[in-house]
């Protein structure tokens, strides 16, 4: 699954570190996410997508 995490987080001027401080999670699962390496759970996704103010489906982009 693609998504458009790194941009977003770039946008805002945001580290790795940030953006997973915000989520409560490590910056090693935020790193995974953005590369494609992880796909995040629903929770997260929603989570994610409350932080951003976007729906889930602006963010993550099916293959």
């Amino acid at each position: 699954m693609k998504n458009r995490l790194k941009v977003l987080r770039a946008e805002r001027d945001w580290s790795q570190a940030d953006l997973a401080e915000r989520l409560k999670v490590s910056r090693q699962s935020v790193n995974a996410i953005e590369t494609g390496k992880y796909d995040p759970s629903l929770p997260l996704a929603f989570k994610i997508a409350e932080l951003f103010e976007l729906r889930i489906e602006q963010i993550f982009l099916h293959d």
